[in-house]
């Protein structure tokens, strides 16, 4: 099984940027393709971005050329870097693992909130 421990979400301006870290616990997070995914209220879960064990990714269309996830395996965390920030970006961002590029996993973490001011 899989611990998750999202950090770094904040306030930022519209035009900002922010570093989402996942931090993993378990020996098989090196194995395991993860995610990110983000909630607004009233909304259901959306993706953004996925990212397999060897590095294969998988963006939503709305974040594309913003958004960048990236792992260090050596280090069990997963990283969001999010540039470009617009209101519309605003929300709660969740880390997922397990599953695959296509699918969602079985593991998540409590989430960080994320608000782009303006």
């Amino acid at each position: 099984q899989v611990q998750l421990v999202e950090s770094g979400g904040g306030l930022v301006q519209p035009g900002g940027s922010l570093r989402l870290s996942c931090a993993a616990s378990g020996s098989i997070f090196r194995l395991i393709t993860m995610g990110w995914y983000r909630q607004v209220p009233g909304k259901q879960r959306e993706l953004v971005a996925r990212i397999s064990s060897i590095g294969d990714t998988k963006y939503a269309e709305s974040v594309l050329g913003r958004f960048n996830i990236s792992r260090d395996n050596a280090k069990n965390t997963v990283y969001l870097k999010m540039n470009s920030l617009k209101p519309e970006d605003t929300a709660v961002y969740y880390c997922n693992g397990g599953g695959s590029l296509r699918l969602r996993g079985d593991y998540w973490g409590q989430g960080t909130q994320v608000t782009v001011s303006g």
